[in-house]
C-alpha cells in the first residue's frame, strides 16, 4: 500500500515543475507558464479537501477510480491546448481541469494507515510516510529535469499522468486498507473543518508551510549571492536528507511526551533550526545548517499527522488530512512568494526571517490550541430527516 501510494503521490513534486517547463518551452514565456502553473497547484489545494469529503462519504475507491479518469481528461485537454499554442485562459482551464482531479495521496493513504494499524503503530507508520515524502521530493525534480533534458519537456506531464493512473488503481484495488466510510444510521457524519482542533492543526501546518517555501526559495536566493546558482539545489537537497533522517528516528523511538505537547516542541525546535540559517555568509557552514534545519522537519509533521488522527471526525479522516494537505500546500506557497520578494530587495537573511515569523505562528497556535487537541474525537452528529434522505 505504502509503495502504491508512494508511485501516486510522485506528481506532486512533479507536476508544477513539469508544467513550467513545458509551457514556457513552447510559448518562451515564463511569466505565462507561472500561471498556469499556479493555476493548477490552486485548485488542486483547493479540491483536496472536496474529493476527502467524497471519500468518506462514498468511498476511497469510488473517488479514486472516477478521479483517475476525469484526471486523464483534463491533462489531455491540458496538453493539447499547450500543444496547439491556444490564448492564455484555454491554457488555465486546462490547469484548472487537471489541478480540481488530482487526488491528494498522502492524505488517502494516511487515513488508510489508521484504519489498517493499531493506534500505537500510527506514530511509525506516518514517519515512514514522511520519509517516503522526503524521497519524493528530493528524486521528482531531479527526473523531470532529466526527462525534460534528455527527451522532450512534454514527456515530464505525460509521465505524472502515467504515475498518477498508476498510483490511483494500484491503491483502489488495495480493499483491505480502505477505511470503513458506511454512515451510521440515524447519524450524519461531523464536517472535518468545524472541529476546534482540527483548525488548530490545519492553520499550524500553514504557518509550518510558510517556513518551508520562504526558507526554500531563500536558500536559492544565498547560492546566487554566492557566485554558484547551482548550489540552492544541493542545499535543498540536503534539507530533505536531513528530514528523511530524523524521520526514521523519530519513528523508530517510542516517545513517552504527550503528542499536544511534541508538537509545541518540534515546533519550537523548527524555528530553532531556521535561525541560523540568517546568520552566516558561508556555504560550507550553510550546507551543515541546511542538514540541521531538516532534521526539525520531519518530527514536526508527524506529530502532527499522529494528533490529527486523535482529534478528526470519526468517518471524515480523508477530509482531514486532506485540509492539512491543503493548508501546507498554500502555506508553502506564499512563504515561497512572501521570501522570494524579500530575498530580492533586501538579500536571502531577510527571506529565512520571514519564514521563521511563519513558524512563530504555528508554534504560538500549538500552544494556544492544546486544550482542542486534547479533546479527542468529537461524537458524530445527529442526522436531520433531510439529511438522513440525502445519505
Amino acid at each position: 500500500m505504502a509503495l502504491s501510494g508512494m508511485i501516486g503521490r510522485f506528481p506532486i513534486a512533479m507536476r508544477s515543475l513539469s508544467c513550467l517547463m513545458l509551457v514556457s518551452a513552447v510559448t518562451g514565456s515564463l511569466a505565462e507558464a507561472g500561471t498556469v502553473a499556479a493555476a493548477m497547484l490552486v485548485c488542486q489545494g483547493v479540491a483536496s479537501p472536496v474529493l476527502g469529503r467524497l471519500a468518506d462519504r462514498t468511498s476511497q475507491r469510488r473517488v479514486l477510480l472516477t478521479a483517475c479518469l476525469a484526471h486523464a481528461v483534463g491533462m489531455a485537454s491540458l496538453l493539447v491546448s499547450i500543444a496547439l499554442k491556444a490564448p492564455l485562459w484555454v491554457l488555465i482551464a486546462g490547469a484548472v481541469a487537471a489541478g480540481c482531479t488530482s487526488v491528494s495521496f498522502g492524505s488517502f493513504v494516511r487515513a488508510r494507515w489508521a484504519a489498517m494499524v493499531a493506534p500505537e503503530s500510527l506514530r511509525t507508520a506516518y514517519a515512514m510516510e514522511s520519509m517516503l515524502d522526503d524521497t519524493i521530493f528530493l528524486l521528482g525534480p531531479l527526473l523531470v529535469t532529466a526527462l525534460a533534458s534528455a527527451v522532450h519537456p512534454v514527456t515530464g506531464l505525460l509521465t505524472c499522468w502515467a504515475l498518477h493512473t498508476i498510483g490511483s488503481l494500484a491503491v483502489a484495488l488495495h480493499r483491505r486498507s480502505e477505511p470503513a466510510s458506511e454512515p451510521v444510521p440515524g447519524r450524519s457524519p461531523v464536517r472535518a473543518i468545524t472541529v476546534t482542533g482540527v483548525w488548530v492543526l490545519t492553520l499550524a501546518y500553514a504557518g509550518m508551510g510558510f517556513l518551508f517555501g520562504a526558507v526554500d526559495v531563500s536558500m536559492i536566493a544565498f547560492a546566487e549571492e554566492q557566485g554558484t546558482p547551482w548550489f540552492g539545489g544541493v542545499l535543498l537537497a540536503l534539507i530533505a536528507a536531513g528530514s528523511l533522517v530524523s524521520g526514521l528516528v523519530y519513528g523508530a523511538v517510542d516517545w513517552r511526551v504527550p503528542q499536544d505537547r511534541m508538537l509545541s516542541i518540534t515546533t519550537c525546535f523548527l524555528i530553532l533550526s531556521a535561525i541560523p540559517l540568517a546568520l552566516t555568509d558561508s556555504s560550507l557552514v550553510m550546507a551543515f545548517l541546511a542538514v540541521v534545519a531538516g532534521v526539525a522537519i520531519s518530527p514536526a509533521l508527524i506529530s502532527g499527522s499522529t494528533l490529527l488522527e486523535s482529534v478528526a471526525p470519526q468517518g471524515s479522516l480523508s477530509e482531514s488530512f486532506s485540509w492539512l494537505t491543503s493548508a501546507g500546500a498554500f502555506g508553502i506557497g506564499s512563504g515561497t512568494a512572501v521570501g522570494g520578494a524579500l530575498s530580492d530587495m533586501n538579500g536571502s537573511a531577510h527571506g529565512v526571517w520571514a519564514g521563521v515569523g511563519g513558524g512563530v505562528v504555528a508554534v504560538a497556535l500549538s500552544v494556544a490550541g492544546r486544550r482542542a487537541l486534547r479533546q479527542g474525537k468529537p461524537d458524530v452528529q445527529p442526522a436531520s430527516t433531510w439529511a438522513v434522505s440525502e445519505q
